[in-house]
């Protein structure tokens, strides 16, 4: 006891801290030495003699002999043992200094640079200018958030005799026959080149450049493309931020204010009822089961609907907005998430939101049900009335009377300004911890660049969490550190337990110099695979095409070790034929999945299912995928703990439930996909069986497993 309170008073010290700060511990890696030191003292039985007589002098208290300051040598030895990387930490700061990014790019900062922002809402004709000169430049280069939209500029170009390239992170496609690189390319914007001389640049969706976990690939764009002329387009909120960047560059901004072209109204009354659907509507959800129970109820009124969420194949998103917008097709319904907000060109009258509130992900990588925000709103009702179609005018409502209370406060606000543009550490820099860390892991590696990192009031380091999983994931395997740094930005999906299997099996044969064949792949992945008969098959099948996209990912950094890309192309587009087919028959699909499931549940895929690409939740009952996942999570102590992730916070979920429902508990739970109609059934069923028998269910053991089955499935 007397110990403790010694060690205690040592810690609460202020000049304790001040030397501590003084050798590097900052008061996070202050409290974790401490902690350590504590536990080594209090339960080690190998003290050091010195230390232990400077213990001793202290707790017999005298006073000319032992003062608790007396300590700190001990501790700082222990420290360092501990934290290695505060024997080197001056060098390790300097290397973790992101005070000034525009430095990084000296080729872009030789010349002078002329910005032209073009700032407007959706369907306002900004990026359609800023192409208009990519297009008659004699170079330049496009750099969009979206495959899609990367496909989109490469085939104008191509279509206007402007012979342009296609270069996303999975594809290479040369306008020249010859291979030869055409003087315009189109890119995904983590793809951009900044060594490469262009005589025009566009950045779109600039506003992207807060995103937490991408915005460090429109800062890199920004401040590094080598060309004459730099167009950005995006959100007006994003104006002050790219302006007060360019100062520090020594470079002005020219900006170009554009209204939309057509008209949008926010209607004055809801939808209430899907009987009041008409040609060219589309409904905004923001749960799987809302889009599978909305698309069914629509096909019960002898409607034809299509489907766009995130997790599709771009392929199947394009041919479902082909069928969408073919006047010729009976498909004059639209389904989809906000999967619709970049990317593709519909032809849309009217927007409707069967919800406002939707699954995001907080700093902290807790899930949450939270408001869309202004700009996501804009953004997806600006899709009504595009300017071109065949609609003059869009319209917007939702599908509550409440809702649309909300929605119309929401529209009705300003969009917050950008304030901040997002960084990430380099290889080179990752490699010079090293250098200095040689015992360190990658994921150690990294927490502890960013815990030195010093970033200015204009810029923040983007979210690691992904990278860290993956590095976490692979650890055990042997890979020198630069093939390990590009393996864990690879483009996972963390919630996809086959996904993030093959990425370990990929990893373990690259380290023995195995290479990843065709054939091996379609072992692996069981190709040739049938068009699916339920909703967990389209899942996997899913999951699958985001294997051959990694394969392809990958084949394009380490070309001898996966050197079937043409092959794995081939097969990606028959696998995007599949998933086609399965998504047109997606009601036969529900209800094969519905006739399949468990009493009380609806579909076989989990509850409140977020269906962006980035946030995408894979059945834990896939089979074969599924126990192969769990035996290699047994393996990877880093997929592991991933699985367990943590579950959603319910406080956050009952205040938005409080504040965005009204009637009913019932009511509002099936309005946000939380509960579906056959499990508001089966939960009356039980009641009434319960009733019947005197027993009310509260606190019994029936109850207890079903509460923990359920949680169990909102967890995964």
């Amino acid at each position: 006891g007397e110990v403790l309170k010694h060690l205690n008073k040592f810690y609460k010290r202020k000049e304790i801290q001040r030397l501590g700060v003084e050798n590097g511990l900052d008061a996070r890696l202050f409290h974790q030495a401490f902690i350590s030191f504590r536990k080594y003292i209090m339960e080690s039985s190998s003290v050091s003699a010195d230390l232990h007589i400077i213990l001793n002098d202290i707790c017999c208290g005298f006073v000319f002999l032992g003062h608790v300051d007396d300590l700190f040598p001990f501790f700082l030895r222990h420290a360092r043992q501990i934290f290695p990387m505060l024997d080197c930490m001056d060098d390790l700061r300097k290397i973790s200094d992101l005070r000034l990014p525009p430095n990084w790019y000296p080729d872009a900062r030789a010349i002078q640079r002329k910005i032209i922002f073009h700032a407007g809402p959706t369907n306002s004709g900004k990026t359609y200018h800023a192409i208009q000169r990519f297009l008659s430049a004699k170079s330049g280069i496009y750099c969009g958030p979206l495959k899609l939209l990367a496909h989109e500029i490469f085939q104008k170009s191509n279509d206007a005799n402007v012979p342009c390239d296609l270069v996303t992170g999975e594809e290479r496609v040369f306008a020249n026959e010859d291979a030869r690189q055409a003087p315009h390319v189109a890119c995904t914007i983590e793809m951009c080149s900044t060594n490469t001389p262009y005589e025009v640049a566009v950045i779109d969706e600039i506003q992207m450049i807060r995103d937490p976990a991408r915005g460090w690939a429109w800062t890199r764009a920004l401040l590094g493309l080598c060309a004459e002329e730099i167009h950005v387009c995006g959100e007006p909120a994003a104006i002050d931020l790219v302006t007060e960047l360019m100062y520090t560059t020594g470079e002005e901004v020219e900006v170009r204010n554009y209204k939309r072209l057509t008209p949008l109204t926010v209607l004055d009354y809801p939808l209430e009822s899907l009987d009041n659907l008409r040609p060219g509507d589309c409904i905004v959800c923001f749960s799987k089961n809302d889009i599978y129970s909305v698309s069914r109820q629509i096909e019960a009124r002898g409607l034809e609907c299509a489907v766009i969420y995130g997790s599709l194949p771009p392929g199947t998103k394009l041919e479902q907005a082909k069928k969408f917008n073919d006047p010729d097709d009976p498909c004059k319904i639209l389904v989809a998430t906000d999967a619709i907000g970049m990317g593709l060109n519909l032809c849309i009258r009217r927007i409707i939101f069967n919800s406002i509130v939707k699954p995001t992900v907080n700093e902290k990588g807790e899930k949450e049900i939270d408001s869309i925000t202004t700009s996501q709103a804009l953004q997806i009702a600006g899709r009504a009335g595009r300017f071109g179609s065949s609609f003059k005018q869009g319209e917007v409502t939702a599908m509550h009377r409440d809702d649309l209370v909300r929605l119309r406060e929401i529209l009705g606000e300003a969009v917050p300004p950008v304030r901040a543009a997002g960084l990430h550490p380099t290889p080179e820099q990752i490699e010079m911890f090293a250098y200095h860390l040689p015992d360190a892991t990658l994921s150690n590696l990294i927490d502890i660049f960013v815990s030195l990192s010093q970033v200015d009031g204009m810029y923040f380091v983007c979210n690691i969490d992904d990278f860290k999983f993956i590095a976490d994931m692979i650890q055990h395997i042997p890979l020198n550190l630069r093939s390990r740094y590009v393996f864990c930005t690879a483009p996972l999906n963390r919630k996809e337990p086959f996904v993030c299997t093959t990425l370990l099996k990929f990893a373990r044969q690259f380290s023995r110099n195995e290479p990843l064949t065709f054939d091996w792949l379609c072992r692996h992945t069981k190709w040739p695979l049938a068009a699916p008969k339920n909703i967990k098959e389209l899942i996997h099948l899913e999951a699958v095409h985001d294997v051959f996209d990694l394969y392809l990912w990958l084949s394009y950094r380490f070309l001898d070790m996966f050197p079937d890309a043409v092959l794995v192309r081939d097969i990606q587009k028959k696998l995007d034929d599949i998933i086609q087919i399965g998504v047109c028959n997606i009601t036969k699909l529900i209800r094969a999945s519905q006739s399949a499931a468990a009493p009380g549940t609806a579909e076989a895929v989990p509850e409140d299912f977020p269906l962006s690409k980035d946030a995408r939740v894979v059945s834990g009952t896939q089979g074969a995928a599924s126990t192969e996942a769990l035996s290699i999570a047994v393996e990877a102590a880093g997929l592991r703990r991933a699985r367990s992730s943590r579950p959603p916070r319910l406080g956050s979920r009952q205040e938005d439930l409080k504040s965005y429902g009204r009637g009913s508990l019932a009511n509002r739970l099936l309005r946000e996909g939380l509960l579906t109609q056959e499990m508001l059934r089966q939960l009356e069923s039980e009641w009434q069986d319960q009733h019947r028998n005197g027993r009310y269910g509260i606190g019994s053991k029936r109850d207890d497993q079903h509460s923990s089955k359920e949680t169990r499935k909102k967890r995964k």
